[in-house]
């Protein structure tokens, strides 16, 4: 299975179902073609660049310090979950991308200026199931892993239980897709 790069405070925030739509809209190495959506199952690799307390909501802001304070040892990851891929589009909407930030951990701020990282791209919001591992997996750093790409091969399957059940991620997708299909 192929594991996704994403801030160790959003991976957290979607396995307490805190949070449950990505936006991204493509890293440096991705800046012409934007974010592209790979595989519809993958781990979600916790990485601790970047993460800042200003960048996320009030409400969450707190929780970064305590998740880096369980950062893995230089060189090491610990991989706690997945996620499925349950519905993708491609917006330029603002006002949608207000709309969704009950779903999401990050602020208007920020939203915002990743809208404006590269202007012409529009944003993918991502709905995942995510699921809690039965067991974490323990994964060594490999030098080709670093950078800011979002893909890396980790060739592990991995099982789980969903952090939400399912009355609770139907609800909260019926909410996502709906704000969704009236997003320009």
């Amino acid at each position: 299975m192929q594991a996704l790069k994403e801030w160790a405070v959003v991976c957290r925030a979607l396995e307490e179902g805190r949070q449950v739509v990505l936006l991204r809209k493509g890293g440096i190495l991705e800046y012409r073609q934007g974010f592209e959506v790979k595989h519809d199952k993958f781990l979600l690799f916790p990485t601790f660049e970047h993460q800042s307390k200003g960048l996320l909501q009030g409400d969450y802001a707190g929780n970064l310090d305590d998740i880096l304070k369980d950062q893995p040892a230089s060189g090491s990851n610990k991989i706690t979950s997945y996620a499925e891929v349950i519905h993708l589009r491609e917006i330029s909407d603002r006002t949608a991308l207000k709309l969704l930030a009950k779903y999401h951990v990050w602020n208007e701020s920020y939203v915002n200026a990743r809208m404006d990282y590269n202007p012409k791209k529009p944003m993918s919001v991502i709905l995942l199931r995510v699921f809690k591992l039965d067991r974490p997996i323990m994964v060594y750093s490999k030098p080709e892993w670093a950078g800011c790409k979002s893909w890396i091969p980790l060739g592990v399957e991995a099982g789980g239980l969903p952090v939400l059940n399912d009355l609770q991620f139907s609800k909260v997708a019926s909410e996502v897709k709906g704000v969704l299909s009236v997003a320009a």
